[in-house]
């Protein structure tokens, strides 16, 4: 996996962090993108002091649940992340103001998908670009979630209270060492 994810960010001229500590965030969007399930995932890969690449693999979704696809907040639909590199887009924050998590600090590329069938459509017509509260955070606090719900309304969510915990700990290192911006990166599977 990691070997994909440098060659996809060598291939797209994407930042690679190499500082020691130094995040790199990214998700990988499932090819069988099943509606309501986590069957994406966060990859977290950093340089530890020894100059060695420690990679960290965790389940979760890049697309909203059923809920929010039938349901939209917005007039224009619902919205998907798109694949690519947000520079400097997150900070650490408080998600919805409950919880620590990755909040958005800078502007993003979405799909709207309008057509209410409870599928996400990542090959959508519409697209903005803003601000629009795509964070990174978990789904349930104290269990591993099986269902999306209503957990994501476009956010990147962790299934897994657990692995978010580390991944968070794994934030608050990287903020002592390198201040308090994350760059996140979000691929496709089939494109790696």
């Amino acid at each position: 996996m990691v070997q994909s994810i440098l060659s996809s960010f060598e291939k797209l001229s994407y930042n690679l962090f190499t500082a020691p500590y130094q995040l790199n965030i990214v998700g990988v969007r499932n090819r069988n993108m099943i509606s309501n399930k986590f069957n994406d995932q966060v990859v977290v890969l950093y340089k530890d002091d020894a100059d060695a690449w420690v990679v960290h693999v965790f389940t979760a979704t890049t697309l909203p649940g059923v809920y929010w696809l039938r349901n939209p907040m917005n007039k224009n639909g619902t919205a998907i992340l798109m694949e690519g590199q947000y520079k400097d887009s997150h900070q650490i924050g408080l998600h919805r103001g409950k919880y620590s998590a990755l909040i958005q600090k800078s502007a993003v590329k979405v799909l709207r998908d309008n057509d209410r069938n409870g599928f996400a459509n990542v090959k959508a017509l519409t697209t903005e670009t803003g601000y629009f509260g795509i964070n990174i955070h978990r789904a349930d606090a104290a269990f591993t979630s099986l269902k999306i719900g209503k957990y994501s309304a476009g956010c990147q969510v962790f299934a897994n209270p657990k692995e978010f915990e580390l991944f968070m700990q794994l934030a608050n290192n990287h903020k002592k060492l390198h201040g308090n911006s994350f760059t996140y990166t979000l691929l496709s599977q089939e494109g790696m």
